[in-house]
């Protein structure tokens, strides 16, 4: 941990302290005046990245004022204006409202620069999906491109915290005097994001080499998304610290790193957090109460090692576990563990569905229609695909299974009445052992069919 993060967490710790002893009467047992409450930083809670040359996904969380350094926005000429804002389909999976959409903005790219900006999102997309389960599951995203027109290249803080850019989304390192603190004015952010048709999660590229990226993990109660995360274009170790992020906004997975010698964090004494992958829960206690990911015990897990509990976690050197010593939950250049991997594929489902109806839904389809639905196809080394199974009045059709389209006029429908076709499509990776999870992660389409 940075010494001046430490510093922060020690005083707010001793502050604690002090605050409590007035208040019990000091140690004479007399009652002393209440002090003044100490202020409550105000803003939005972001993620900072862990230290370039180590190894720590993260470095704990911070409050930055949510429009950044409130600058006006950037001038533009006539031409510049005309650019700026155009949304382009980068990757195309199905409907919006059934697949996973990513809005990527560019900030610090001129108009002459778009291209660029739309090369380096590719090259970002690529990144994140050679790592699982995005590898497996990119054909259930969407992702749009939306060109943000800056005045000048590149962004604030870049090479020095005196260096300032005009751009349009105001990006900045030294974000609370924290060098690799890459943050954004969100709510300029968030006027390029409604231009796309949808968003999930936001992604949003510096025109920077300098490594650096930020978490903004809450998300938005207006546009819909998980959250956004800043990364740096030209640095190859920012992805990884996108990808990390990810595990918060899509997973709600904790962090898995912890602070040693850190007054406050010695040891966790709360209550069982709410978290997939930390535990107050020692191995042999999860199996006996069937709790957390206690189906993982003893696998062997990408991340390397075995499924377990392994103590400190969830910023505490004790009393919290986590799955396995050293996932990208807290390792960046790791692979999620068993129980993340799990996480993150019930988050991906709870915004993209295995099949979207193609076909309306909402009409009788007659002799001369097709029901048709969209499934996604599955890209993992194993081959596995989704499972699709047709029904008629709720008798499964097993001629049919795995196809994706299916003709009224092939139903041999013998009377006038009106009858319901039904299609599931199902994934039934073993990626996923929890059944409330696994149910999520199917979805049916219904058509009224008839002669």
């Amino acid at each position: 941990m940075d010494a001046s993060l430490r510093l922060t967490l020690r005083a707010a710790f001793a502050a604690a302290c002090t605050t409590a002893l007035l208040l019990a009467g000091g140690p004479g047992g007399t009652a002393a005046a209440a002090p003044p409450p100490i202020p409550v930083k105000t803003g939005t809670e972001v993620e900072i990245p862990g230290p370039q040359d180590g190894t720590a996904a993260g470095s704990g969380h911070t409050r930055v004022p949510a429009a950044g350094r409130a600058r006006k926005a950037p001038q533009l000429s006539e031409a510049e204006r005309a650019a700026d804002g155009e949304v382009a389909e980068m990757v195309d999976n199905g409907p919006t409202a059934d697949r996973l959409d990513i809005v990527v903005v560019g900030d610090g790219y001129t108009a002459a620069e778009q291209d660029r900006f739309h090369a380096d999102a590719r090259a970002k997309w690529a990144e994140i999906t050679a790592v699982e389960p995005y590898s497996t599951y990119r054909n259930l995203f969407n992702v749009w491109t939306v060109d943000a027109v800056s005045h000048d290249s590149g962004v604030s803080g870049d090479p020095t915290p005196a260096t300032v850019r005009d751009t349009a989304l105001g990006s900045y390192f030294w974000c609370e005097d924290i060098e690799r603190l890459l943050c954004i004015d969100q709510p300029k952010v968030d006027a390029y994001v409604a231009k796309a048709p949808a968003a999930d999660l936001v992604l949003v590229l510096a025109n920077s080499a300098k490594y650096g990226g930020a978490g903004y993990n809450e998300p938005s109660p207006t546009l819909g998304y998980e959250g956004i995360s800043t990364a740096s274009a030209g640095n190859a170790k920012s992805g990884q610290v996108a990808i990390h992020e990810t595990g918060h906004s899509l997973g709600k997975l904790a962090d898995e790193y912890f602070y040693p010698g850190t007054p406050g964090y010695e040891k966790y004494e709360g209550p069982e957090p709410a978290e997939s992958n930390t535990s107050t829960l020692p191995a042999d206690r999860m199996a006996a109460e069937q709790a957390k990911w206690y189906r993982w015990l003893g696998e062997q897990s990408p991340d390397g090692g075995t499924v377990g509990a392994y103590e400190g976690g969830g910023y505490y050197v004790t009393g919290l576990y986590r799955p396995t010593d050293g996932s990208i939950m807290r390792v960046l250049g790791k692979p999620f563990n068993l129980p993340g991997t799990e996480a993150m594929i019930a988050g991906f489902y709870q915004h993209a569905k295995p099949a979207a109806a193609l076909a309306p839904t909402g009409r009788t389809l007659r002799l001369r229609h097709t029901a048709k639905v969209s499934v996604p196809r599955l890209a993992g080394a194993d081959g596995r695909q989704i499972d699709v199974r047709w029904y008629l009045d709720g008798r499964e059709l097993k001629r049919f299974a795995g196809r994706t389209e299916v003709a009224v006029s092939e139903l041999w429908l013998f009377d006038l009445r009106t009858h319901k076709l039904s299609v599931t499509a199902e994934d039934r990776t073993p990626s996923v052992r929890a059944p409330k999870l696994a149910r999520s992660l199917k979805s049916t389409a219904d058509w009224s069919v008839r002669l």
